[in-house]
């Protein structure tokens, strides 16, 4: 590594640290198997074994078949001891230096300054402190494990990250040395591996805490230049198998959950109008699915490039602020209304799309004398439906609590029609967040005066309980009268009552195993009375 550490000084290092490395490793290597050999040849076994050489009487074997004199062998151990010393301690300040100075760990910024005549001075003043440490120890069996396990950590990682870089087909990937393959890297990461726990399994932990430590701080405090990473790389390859995987097949009734659209309303100032939108979003999603918060701005989008930026980094601001995590997007469109059809249809990616939408109450649609926020909320509600999408119409939205809020008392459920159980998934998501989690769930369903009221409210409550959903249930008897013709039309019909009382008469079989949530979007029904 030491053509690596000083490859700012190298005329072409792409071309003499390849040639550089492997002569080195090749040299050496020829080295140390022909002394393998020779002692092999010229040594007994026991003396080899003899570590401290007690038996020739504390002395150096090597040194004992040395010509001419012994001399030989310990001044030149001395001379590659300190030639050894002194390329570290070159090298080392100028790798410190170099990282100091791309900005990747930010506290390391003081190293980052040299002299007049380009020595990084502070760097090459660390790197003495630590070496004096080192000596200070005075042993070499406590020392040298720490160092191992340091060195083998950096080789290690340099095979992982061109095992990666390989694997992942990086653009940026493009090696000159063709006599190169991932699997060459791979195992060598695996050596690298092994030979750290087989020389202490201690060390080997506490240097990859440390590393784990190091690479977590970079990730949290982010480096002043963006120089990539293989994680990166990897966390988008396996993000797109998830994706394609999702899209294979439709998600199943049993992990149906709302993946929600909230379509936000912009001010003047380009600020998302209603806040208490977001708290809701992140309380019913409980840091669980997905959220996509969209707004539509009218105009041509050559001309609102900018408003767009600005509008993107406002809700992100209100997704952080409330502890969203979700998704952004924002579109330009000659009228909100085909606006809204866009996000509608568009939104998403592959089996990651949206399947609820929420939009806010048409507020002051009496007064509007152009007809557009009711219209445009009407169109909503048609595009909703021809989507298959759920649809969240939030009422009132600014009296919602705030995430720092605590609710008691009831949430009131007016179970009209039977959608399959959404209007109960919904409060039962609420409630699995702190803001809602005091409060008690009370189901109110309508009944007609000839209905058996009693006989309702336990089958009611025998379903609640094979749902899991602790719940008061309430029956309401009404006439005829009190129901407007479209209403009774729409979901009280006998036929349609018949069938749901059906479906909750349960036989022993089905009361024997637990009965999942159908929660198909497109049986749920919007009704909206506009007076």
């Amino acid at each position: 590594m030491a053509g690596s550490n000083r490859s700012g000084d190298l005329r072409d290092a792409s071309k003499s640290i390849p040639i550089g490395t492997i002569l080195a490793i090749a040299t050496t290597s020829l080295v140390y198997l022909s002394c393998v050999l020779f002692f092999g040849a010229t040594i007994e076994g026991d003396v080899l074994r003899d570590k401290y050489g007690e038996s020739i009487g504390g002395k150096l074997v090597v040194s004992e078949l040395a010509w001419p004199h012994f001399w030989v062998i310990l001044v030149g151990s001395f001379l590659s001891t300190v030639g050894a010393g002194l390329q570290s301690l070159t090298g080392a300040p100028r790798l410190l230096n170099a990282i100091a100075k791309d900005g990747v760990i930010p506290f390391l910024g003081v190293f980052a300054k040299t002299t007049k005549k380009g020595e990084p001075l502070f760097a090459l003043m660390l790197t003495a402190g630590i070496s004096e440490v080192g000596i200070l120890i005075a042993s070499l069996d406590q020392v040298a494990p720490i160092i191992t396990m340091f060195f083998l950590m950096c080789y290690g990682f340099v095979n992982l990250a061109c095992a990666l870089q390989t694997l992942l087909k990086s653009p940026s990937w493009r090696p000159r040395f063709q006599f190169y393959h991932w699997t060459l890297s791979l195992i060598g990461l695996f050596l690298c591996i092994a030979l750290m726990f087989i020389s202490g399994w201690y060390y080997a932990l506490l240097a990859l805490v440390v590393a784990s430590g190091i690479y977590k701080y970079i990730e949290y405090k982010g480096a002043e230049n963006e120089w990539g990473d293989g994680i990166r790389g990897l966390s988008l390859s396996a993000a797109r198998y998830a994706l394609m995987k999702l899209d294979e097949n439709p998600p199943h009734t049993k992990n149906w959950r709302p993946q929600i659209l909230m379509l936000a309303k912009l001010d003047e100032q380009l600020i998302p109008r209603y806040p208490n939108m977001f708290a809701f979003a992140s309380q019913l999603k409980a840091g669980k699915g997905l959220i996509i918060a969209a707004s539509v701005l009218e105009g041509d989008y050559l001309e609102k490039v900018g408003e767009v930026a600005a509008a993107k980094q406002e809700i992100q601001r209100f997704l952080r602020d409330h502890k969203v995590k979700g998704f952004t997007q924002v579109v330009v469109s000659k009228d909100m209304e085909d606006g809204m059809s866009q996000l509608i249809q568009a939104a998403g990616l592959g089996g990651l799309k949206h399947n609820t939408i929420m939009i806010g109450w048409p507020y002051g649609w009496r007064h509007d004398t152009e007809k557009k926020s009711w219209k445009n909320f009407v169109s909503a509600i048609c595009q909703a439906e021809a989507a298959s999408c759920a649809l969240l119409v939030l009422k009132g939205v600014q009296l919602f609590p705030a995430n720092s809020e605590r609710m008691v008392g009831t949430i009131d459920i007016w179970w009209i029609v039977h959608d399959g159980g959404l209007l109960m998934l919904l409060p039962f998501l609420l409630r699995q967040h702190k803001v809602w989690s005091g409060c008690v769930l009370r189901i109110f369903t309508v009944a007609q005066m000839e209905d058996n009221s009693i006989q309702m409210k336990k089958d009611l409550e025998v379903f609640l309980y094979h749902l899991r959903i602790q719940a008061q249930v309430q029956v309401v008897e009404l006439t005829e009268s009190d129901v407007s013709a479209y209403a009774y039309g729409r979901t009280i019909m006998m036929e349609q009552r018949s069938q749901m009382l059906r479906d909750l008469n349960l036989s022993k079989k089905e009361k024997e195993v637990v009965v999942s949530l159908r929660c198909h979007s497109n049986q749920f029904y919007t009704l909206i009375q506009l007076e």
